[in-house]
């Protein structure tokens, strides 16, 4: 596989996106719909300030087990510090963040502004264009 393969090449830049004060319930509705596993999550100006996955809303299932309440806003369950990938970064380098990490997708920056989101399926179709 060529070095020359970036991440802005296969990331998805069509992205679902959420605001921090969003009801966490149409947060799940909307992944469950769009069929994804997570989401970043802007502020207003489009700062990326989280992500929210399916692995966070499940905490929702486990506080209406406990205390009988379902909902909240999506930034009482999403991960505040985002890691994130370079929309310049080699497709090798973003596969061995997958294989090295534990996360199933990753923010793409540029110039500090969020332009997409990749994933491991992206990185694998990023495989199947070198046979």
């Amino acid at each position: 596989m060529k070095n020359s393969l970036l991440a802005k090449d296969f990331m998805a830049a069509s992205l679902v996106t959420f605001t921090p004060d969003m009801d966490i319930m149409e947060a799940i509705r909307l992944l469950t719909e769009k069929r994804i596993s997570g989401a970043p999550v802007v502020d207003p100006l489009g700062n990326l300030v989280g992500m929210l996955s399916e692995k966070d809303c499940l905490k929702v299932a486990l506080d209406a087990g406990y205390h009988d309440e379902w909902g909240g806003r999506v930034d009482e369950y999403m991960h505040p510090k985002a890691e994130t990938i370079d929309a310049e970064t080699s497709i090798l380098d973003v596969a061995r963040y997958f294989i090295e990490g534990n996360y199933r997708r990753y923010p793409v920056m540029q110039e500090n502004r969020l332009v997409g989101q990749i994933s491991r399926k992206d990185v694998l179709k990023a495989l199947l264009t070198q046979i």
